[in-house]
Order: C-alpha cells, then sequence, then structure tokens
C-alpha cells in the first residue's frame, strides 16, 4: 500500500515538474521580448543569470553541499559560456527584431545541430552508435522547415530578420556545443550546484559581452518600464531558478524520452502566448513550417531513444 502510494507521489511529481518546463519554459520567449523592450539585451540576460546562479550556488552550499574544485569550476565555466553568455545571449539579443514565436521555432535546431556535431566530432566512427537513416532524414527535414520558415516571404506580418535569424541558429549550435560538452565534463556531482555555477559563470561572460557591445553606456535606468522589469523578475525566478532546477530534477526522476518532449511542447506554448499576449501573427507558411520542424525534432527524439533502448537490452554499448 505504501509502496502504490509513493509511486503515485513521485507520477505526480514528474508531471508537475513536466507541466512546469512546459509552461515556464515555453514562456520565457514571450517574457524575453517584453524584456529587452526597454532593457539592453545582453544586460538584461546577465543580470537574470547571474543573480539565479548566486542564488541556487548558495543555497546549495548552505545545504551542505560540498565545494567545487577548480576544475569543476574551469568546466562550469565554459558550459556556462556556451549555453547561456552564447546560447541564451544570443537569444535575447535577436528578440528584438525576431517575433517571440518564430524565435522558439529556430531554437528548436537543437537537435539538429546536436547530430551534426556529433557527426563532426567523431562520435559515430562506432557502427552501433551511429544514428538510423530516421534520424537523419528528421535532420535534413528540420533544417528544410527552417528554410521555409526563414526564407524570401511574408511571416508574421513582414519578413524575418535574416540577421536576426542568423544569430539565433548559431546560438542554438553554441547550446547544443554547449550540452555536448556537458556530458563528458568534469562538473560536481550535485546537478543544481553545477547549474548555479553555470549561470554564475555564463552571466559574468554577459556582462562582458554587453561592455563590448557599447550597453552599459547606452543604458538608461529611468527609461526601464514596469513591463520589461517584471519580466526580467519572472526570467530570473521562473525561467533561470524554477526551470532549471524541474530540468535538473527531472533527469533524474523521469525517462529521457518524457524530459526530451520540452523540445517540441515549448515551441507550441511560445506560438499560443504570441499570439495572444503580444498580438504576433501566425501565417499558413509558418504553421507549415512549425509543424515540419517540430515533426523533425520528435522524430530524432524518438529514434534516438528506441536505438539507445535496444543497445541496454544487448547489452553491448551504453551511450
Amino acid at each position: 500500500m505504501q509502496a502504490s502510494a509513493r509511486k503515485a507521489e513521485i507520477s505526480t511529481s514528474v508531471w508537475l515538474g513536466m507541466l512546469s518546463i512546459y509552461i515556464v519554459w515555453g514562456s520565457t520567449y514571450l517574457a524575453i521580448r517584453f524584456a529587452v523592450e526597454t532593457i539592453p539585451p545582453f544586460l538584461m540576460a546577465g543580470v537574470r543569470n547571474f543573480i539565479a546562479g548566486v542564488i541556487l550556488y548558495a543555497f546549495m552550499r548552505l545545504r551542505g553541499t560540498p565545494a567545487p574544485t577548480r576544475l569543476n569550476w574551469r568546466s562550469a565555466a565554459v558550459v556556462g559560456l556556451l549555453l547561456l553568455t552564447g546560447g541564451n545571449g544570443l537569444v535575447s539579443w535577436a528578440e528584438k527584431t525576431v517575433p517571440s514565436a518564430v524565435t522558439a521555432l529556430l531554437v528548436g535546431a537543437v537537435p539538429l545541430w546536436m547530430i551534426l556535431l556529433d557527426w563532426i566530432g567523431g562520435r559515430y566512427r562506432d557502427k552501433s552508435k551511429r544514428p538510423s537513416w530516421l534520424t537523419f532524414a528528421g535532420v535534413l527535414t528540420g533544417f528544410g522547415g527552417i528554410a521555409l520558415l526563414v526564407g524570401p516571404g511574408e511571416l508574421s506580418g513582414h519578413q524575418v530578420d535574416l540577421l536576426g535569424a542568423g544569430a539565433l541558429l548559431f546560438g542554438a549550435l553554441l547550446w547544443a556545443a554547449g550540452s555536448l560538452y556537458s556530458r563528458e565534463a568534469a562538473l560536481p556531482e550535485s546537478p543544481l550546484l553545477g547549474t548555479g555555477m553555470e549561470m554564475i559563470a555564463g552571466g559574468l561572460g554577459l556582462f562582458v559581452l554587453s561592455g563590448l557591445a557599447g550597453e552599459w553606456g547606452q543604458f538608461n535606468l529611468a527609461a526601464v518600464s514596469t513591463k520589461s522589469l517584471s519580466a526580467m523578475l519572472y526570467l530570473t525566478v521562473f525561467g533561470s531558478l524554477v526551470g532549471f532546477a524541474s530540468y535538473t530534477w527531472l533527469l533524474r526522476a523521469a525517462p529521457t524520452t518524457l524530459v526530451s518532449t520540452y523540445a517540441y511542447v515549448n515551441p507550441v506554448v511560445a506560438i499560443f502566448l504570441g499570439v495572444l499576449l503580444a498580438n504576433e501573427t501566425i501565417t499558413p507558411r509558418m504553421l507549415v513550417a512549425a509543424v515540419i520542424i517540430l515533426a523533425s525534432v520528435a522524430l530524432i527524439t524518438f529514434t534516438r531513444q528506441s536505438a539507445r533502448a535496444k543497445v541496454d537490452v544487448n547489452g553491448t554499448i551504453s551511450d
């Protein structure tokens, strides 16, 4: 009886955690758009991540988590610079010109980049680890959907800003690189402590990038709107603290196939909120591109998970 109750409690906790990353991470794209209306993008992202990182790091250390080593800090700095300074920073910058719904779809290219980076890095020299033809079909289809999304033509009332779209694709590439690096990086045993360290390092990198972009001289505190300030606070508390905490816990408590579904649920949430709260326009072309991109991500996710399951059953290799 107690075991059944415990199982039900875990199941409820898992789905609450999934609901949080579905809605919270899906809503961050619109929150970023509101935040960068009157706050410089790199500075906003830096403040958000640095504050969240300090809070999370201090919380874990006060709970008795062992202090990280110098090697831990170096690894966390690399991950933080790639994911947050590069990935999150470029998303924040691009949303000055690219609608939040389009941004979410372009960020969905992360799984596509991860496949290509693994291939370039030689990870698939072992034939038993190579993705199936369905996975590569998903990659090609996904980039086809991206080409349709940003190609010439009217979208969301105007043509997608190519510089912003390029920044988003490069940011997705950096996020993919950071994610792959973190698999083998010498990070702390505590995922939450490591996340706090990554946010601190990424936040500091964003402060430097903000200075190089001239944002410090342009920033006017009196010009910051209530909407932008509220959005930044939301991103700090819910996007960085709640979202990352839920994600790192779910990686240990739930099946990877379930957790990975956030990659194609988030854009749907972002599109819905963009239309509802920011009057963003959804065109037939955008809907077709969205279906293509999201279907390709789903295909990649489930074919790779299916391949891993077969490998684990045979007992030959572990990913």
